[in-house]
């Protein structure tokens, strides 16, 4: 009696295990094909889009003086970090021979204004003396009529005639003797003006180079960089090079963060902007700005030259050059430290938005054959031949995965502005929808009607507890 009911539990739990063999056979033939995945319901939200750029901090205006002649420094009247006036000297150069050559110039333009002064009056000595010349002609001229009619009537002798003849020809000869000298004398002071012209001129340029010894502020601000000191030699060129760069003076009233903005995000930004500035020296603060310049000539990366300047064309990243006007700087802010920007470009309130990793890409082809596979169609095999790569038809779609009765349907949608971890939807799906969000293996590889089913928080890839 022992022997059969040990034999009948034996085989009442060998039964129980086959059907437990039995079910679990089952339910993995039945979640065969079914694919885990991420899913979130489309919601609506406020949405900004954001470029983000790094550069430094800039006044909004500066000057770089430079050198503008040889010669050694012999004094500098100011101090890096000081703030100057418009006006005020900063530094002065060696300037005995400019000096020098002022003194001389100045007394060849004094020796030159006496010489004017004697040519006009000597102007005038001639001109009065061809008036009387004048007066003496005419009296000659009226005895001469007089004369000749007289002689005429013979009323006067022949030597009355032959006196008052020779008169009137020696007044005439005064007179031409007369108006040579004013004409001399007009040349004498014409050639006397000229020559103080070209003194003058001589003074100028003399007093323009003593001028450029001594260096002055053109703006209000403080001075950022000083890199020399007195008895260096300095000398004219372009800036940076050695000897000719003396200091810059910057109106720190007005800061910017100027930036570099890649040239697939310039196309979005616009003039007066907001941007949110950090700079780091500043860790624990942020500051509002607005755009103020954008950049049209393309930097390239590496080198931060103009594509304007390169004989050729180049494939490189480049940037575009975007100034941010800060509203409320730091006093004790410099140039030239790193600065972070966060320039908005758009804002969108209480739109549909999903997370950008859920939207992919897939080709219509593929999507098409998968729906007629869905219906029997015996053609959906050529149909999805025809969406091999090798075909012509490469049409792509831009969509999001639906899920719906345990099926992914792909959806075609258009997008609208970015954010940084969501992208705004204009169509194809609606409010409350649950989408596919991952993970980004699933994502890559899923397909069209696909069986799926929710990835329960915790779950690893097959439902394992993590």
């Amino acid at each position: 009696m022992a022997m059969k009911r040990s034999r009948k539990i034996a085989l009442i739990v060998v039964g129980a295990l086959a059907v437990v063999v039995a079910v679990s056979v089952v339910v993995q033939k039945q979640k065969a094909g079914v694919v885990a995945v991420q899913t979130e319901d489309v919601k609506r939200q406020d949405l900004t889009s954001v470029v983000t750029a790094s550069g430094e901090i800039r006044p909004r205006h500066y000057v770089n003086i430079n050198s503008q002649s040889f010669g050694k420094i012999v004094a500098i009247a100011v101090q890096e970090g000081e703030r100057v006036r418009r006006g005020q000297v900063l530094l002065r150069m060696e300037a005995v021979q400019a000096g020098a050559d002022v003194d001389a110039s100045r007394a060849g333009v004094a020796s030159l204004e006496s010489a004017v002064e004697a040519a006009q009056a000597n102007l005038k000595t001639s001109q009065a003396e061809l008036r009387r010349n004048h007066a003496d002609f005419d009296r000659a001229t009226l005895n001469w009529d007089r004369a000749q009619g007289l002689f005429k009537d013979q009323l006067i002798s022949q030597q009355e005639y032959d006196t008052r003849k020779a008169e009137f020809e020696s007044a005439e000869a005064s007179v031409a003797l007369a108006e040579a000298r004013v004409t001399q004398s007009q040349a004498e002071l014409n050639r006397s003006r000229s020559n103080l012209l070209q003194s003058r001129a001589n003074l100028t340029r003399a007093d323009d180079f003593l001028q450029k010894t001594i260096y002055t502020s053109p703006i209000d601000g403080v001075v950022t960089n000083l890199p020399v000191h007195v008895g260096e030699q300095s000398v004219p060129g372009v800036q940076n090079t050695p000897g000719s760069f003396l200091l810059t003076v910057a109106d720190m009233a007005e800061v910017t963060a100027e930036v570099k903005v890649d040239e697939t995000d310039i196309v979005n930004v616009k003039m007066s902007q907001p941007a949110e500035v950090t700079i780091d020296a500043f860790p624990n603060q942020t500051f509002k700005g607005r755009v103020t310049e954008i950049g049209t000539t393309a930097l390239v990366r590496s080198t931060g030259r103009s594509t304007a300047e390169l004989q050729t064309g180049t494939q490189e990243a480049k940037d575009f050059k975007v100034v941010i006007t800060l509203d409320n700087p730091p006093d004790i802010v410099r140039p030239g430290l790193s600065t972070t920007s966060r320039i908005t470009t758009a804002t969108r309130a209480k739109v549909l938005a999903i997370p950008i990793q859920a939207l992919t890409i897939r080709r219509k082809a593929d999507i098409e054959a998968a729906e007629r596979a869905s219906k029997g169609d015996k053609t959906a095999k050529a149909a999805t031949v025809a969406a091999t790569p090798e075909n012509k038809d490469k049409e792509e779609w831009q969509g999001v995965f639906v899920v719906k009765d345990g099926q992914a349907r792909f959806k075609k949608v258009e997008t609208g502005i970015t954010g940084v971890t969501d992208i705004e939807i204009t169509s194809g799906i609606e409010e409350g929808q649950k989408i596919v969000t991952g993970s980004y293996r699933v994502l890559r590889e899923l397909r069209h009607l696909a069986k799926v089913r929710e990835e329960k928080p915790g779950e690893g890839p097959k439902g394992e507890q993590r």
